[in-house]
C-alpha cells in the first residue's frame, strides 16, 4: 500500500489544478477513479500505482524516467503503455485517429496483463464521464473534444472493449460494455 499511497500523492501534485475536457472535473479525480476501478480487478500495488499515474506523462509533464526512478521500471512501463504521443507539433484534431491507433497497438502488443487493467480503469472512467455528459447534453457533448465525430469515439472505445475481452467476466468490463452501448446507442 505504501507504493500506491506514494503514487496518489505524486499524482495529486503532478495534476495540480488541471481539469478534464468535457466535464471540467479535476484531472486527479479521473486518476483516482481509474485506480479504484483497477482495484476491483487486482491488488497488485504496481498496477494500482500505474493506474493512478496513467496520465502524468501524457498530461502533467512528468517524464517516463522520473516515474522509473521514483516508482520502478514496471510502473513506468505500464504508464508508458497507456501514454499517447500527443504530437504537439501538429493540430490535435488532425492526429486523433493516428494517436488512437497507436494506443490500440500498444494494448494489443502489451506483454504485461497489468496494461489491460490500467487501460480498463482509464477507459471505464472516461465512459462514465461520457455517459453523464450524454444524459445532460446529448450529441453536443462531443463539441468539447478535438475529435467531434461520435462514430470515431465509438470505433475507438468498442475496439478497446474487444481487446479487453479477457476481462469480460469482470463487473468493470461489463459496465464498460453497457456504457458503450448506451452512449453510442448500439441497441
Amino acid at each position: 500500500m505504501e507504493l500506491l499511497m506514494e503514487a496518489m500523492t505524486f499524482a495529486i501534485a503532478a495534476h495540480g489544478s488541471a481539469v478534464r475536457k468535457g466535464d471540467g472535473n479535476p484531472a486527479v479525480l479521473h486518476a483516482m477513479e481509474a485506480a479504484a476501478i483497477a482495484a476491483t480487478l487486482t491488488d497488485d500495488p504496481q498496477v494500482l500505482a500505474a493506474a493512478v499515474l496513467h496520465d502524468t506523462v501524457e498530461d502533467a509533464g512528468v517524464t517516463p524516467e522520473e516515474l522509473r526512478l521514483r516508482f520502478g521500471g514496471r510502473v513506468a512501463e505500464l504508464v508508458q503503455a497507456e501514454t499517447e504521443d500527443k504530437m504537439a507539433h501538429l493540430p490535435a484534431g488532425t492526429t486523433w485517429r493516428q494517436r488512437k491507433e497507436a494506443a490500440i497497438e500498444h494494448l494489443r502488443t502489451a506483454g504485461d496483463s497489468g496494461a489491460a487493467i490500467v487501460m480498463l480503469g482509464d477507459k471505464l472512467s472516461n465512459m462514465r464521464s461520457f455517459y453523464r455528459l450524454w444524459r445532460k447534453q446529448g450529441a453536443a457533448l462531443w463539441e468539447s473534444f478535438n475529435q467531434k465525430d461520435p462514430e470515431q469515439h465509438h470505433w475507438y472505445y468498442r475496439t478497446i472493449a474487444g481487446l479487453l475481452a479477457p476481462l469480460a467476466e469482470s463487473e468493470a468490463w461489463r459496465e464498460y460494455d453497457w456504457l458503450i452501448r448506451q452512449v453510442f446507442e448500439e441497441e
